[in-house]
């Protein structure tokens, strides 16, 4: 009996996502092509969906803090799931399959978000905020199953040139879409049907060429993972990185630093919006000036990196950020709006510089305090560890904000001479306390940071590899900052590291 062609054309898509025995040169040679090719589609996907596009949408919405905050943890919860992807990943072992049914799962919720544009109330906000976690949710479990086929994919030689491709098609269309956005919500007015009609079309836009990308990626050979040997327990993996003293130092400061950071800057564009009073498009050049500083800045770190202790430079970079996270607070104490504008381009140059800084030296001191062949474990324990202060901190940050949206704290410097007075008032309220208690809680990370003992060193290809990794993140959280996610991404590789290590081992053992 004939099977109906529906029947037929879901089991040859299916059959398509299996994995391959064997994948020829010239099946890797095009798979690297529309690896690179890709990159156009989901980062355009990327930028017009996430970040502060995120976030003004749903302040369009009429979004409370509170739902604002939930928005900023759904990235680094979700992480969260990484972990027990692993182990499934390991289970199902179709690497293309995972990636390719989250991606559409995931991407289909930018059609939800899209539809909510046109409806008002607390039901379609619930719906935003429920599909922004099932996005991240999928895009996390997703990100476990690419990282490791790619890296089964691509040719260890060819993997640094492959990935720089990747990186610039990510890094100019995220530029390009993050300025053509900010035009087109500056053509509009808020609360307009105009700008429904703008969110809408730049979600529509992001599911479907998300939806293309998806459909490119499942043109891409994988080659079929090596068989199981040693059964690997991921809770006693991730013990071993927490006996070790000085990495727990390590973790106190990166998850203290993550909580005073996340705390205060997902809520930079309510912040610019509702208390400051500019549109969004200006946020928009905000992010995008903070990119470009990010990017700028990160090949400068790695060489101080290099040369110095990367203790040294998050000794820099770390005070840094926090006093430009506290300098926020001036933005709303000048008099002239030319000058807040320019202040706050100020600030995100060095915000976006300096977190480049943290971001790459954070990552290679845990590398540098791991032991040989533990890389991938510590990181993970980092990864995992961070992300949860991530997560809890803009849910806590939007809690508190109606307490701190009723208080008001008025300080005056009087100066009297002869000459006259001169009066010099600080007055704080809302937002600004939150840039205060964020400082507060980055001085005590600061302190953290003081414990740590840095020790060993680390591999040149390793530390390239790293810094590739950092540089080509196309899904950033929701601040007006680049780069701040970074730290809470889990290696794609831990179990197979751990099994080369058990393997190492019983070899030694062999041998006495």
């Amino acid at each position: 009996m004939a099977q109906p062609a529906e029947v037929l054309c879901v089991g040859g898509l299916m059959a398509k996502l299996d994995p391959q025995a064997v994948v020829t040169p010239e099946e890797r040679a095009r798979g690297l092509d529309l690896l690179v090719r890709e990159a156009a589609l989901s980062g355009g996907a990327a930028a017009l969906t996430s970040g502060v596009i995120l976030t003004a949408f749903a302040l369009h919405l009429g979004a409370s803090n509170v739902m604002i905050g939930l928005l900023a943890s759904a990235p680094f919860l979700a992480q969260l799931l990484q972990l027990p992807a692993i182990a499934w990943i390991e289970r199902w072992r179709t690497r293309k399959r995972v990636s390719v049914v989250c991606s559409l799962i995931g991407r289909a919720m930018l059609a939800v978000m899209a539809v909510a544009a046109f409806f008002t109330g607390t039901l379609p906000l619930i719906a935003f905020v429920v599909a922004q976690f099932v996005l991240c949710g999928m895009g996390a479990i997703g990100a476990c199953a690419w990282n490791a086929w790619m890296r089964d994919l691509a040719p260890e030689e060819q993997l640094g040139r492959v990935f720089a491709k990747r990186t610039l098609w990510l890094t100019a269309i995220s530029l390009v879409l993050g300025l053509a956005a900010a035009g087109a919500l500056d053509w509009t007015h808020p609360g307009s049907d105009e700008r429904n009609l703008v969110f809408a079309g730049m979600f529509a836009v992001g599911c479907i060429t998300g939806l293309l990308s998806a459909r490119m990626v499942a043109a891409m050979p994988e080659p079929m993972m090596p068989p199981r040997t040693d059964q690997i327990g991921l809770v006693a993996l991730l013990r071993e990185p927490l006996q070790d003293r000085n990495f727990v130092r390590l973790l106190r400061f990166l998850c203290s630093w993550q909580f005073a950071v996340n705390f205060a800057t997902p809520f930079f564009t309510v912040y610019i919006v509702r208390q400051l009073g500019f549109h969004v498009s200006f946020v928009m050049v905000l992010s995008v000036v903070s990119q470009i500083a990010n990017i700028a800045m990160l090949r400068l770190w790695g060489t101080l990196s290099d040369r110095f202790a990367n203790k040294s430079v998050l000794s820099v970079c770390a005070p840094v950020y926090i006093l430009a996270i506290v300098a926020m607070i001036g933005a709303s104490q000048l008099g002239s709006r030319e000058a807040v504008k320019l202040w706050l381009i100020a600030l995100h140059l060095v915000m976006g510089a300096s977190i480049a800084g943290v971001t790459l030296a954070s990552t290679n001191i845990a590398l540098k305090l791991s032991p040989k062949g533990s890389a991938t474990a510590y990181l993970a324990a980092s990864a995992m560890a961070t992300a949860v202060a991530a997560g809890v901190a803009p849910i806590l940050g939007g809690l508190l904000a109606e307490f701190f949206g009723a208080r008001q704290l008025e300080l005056v410097a009087r100066w009297s001479s002869p000459a006259g007075v001169f009066a010099l008032p600080l007055v704080l309220h809302h937002w600004d306390f939150y840039f205060l208690i964020a400082g507060a809680i980055g001085l005590y990370a600061l302190h953290r940071l003081s414990t740590i003992e840095e020790r060993g060193e680390i591999e040149a290809r390793e530390m390239a590899r790293q810094v590739l990794s950092e540089t080509r993140r196309s899904i950033r959280n929701i601040s007006t900052v680049a780069g701040l996610r970074a730290a809470t991404d889990l290696p794609g590789s831990l179990l197979r590291d751990a099994r080369l290590r058990v393997r190492f081992r019983r070899a030694q053992a062999g041998r006495n």
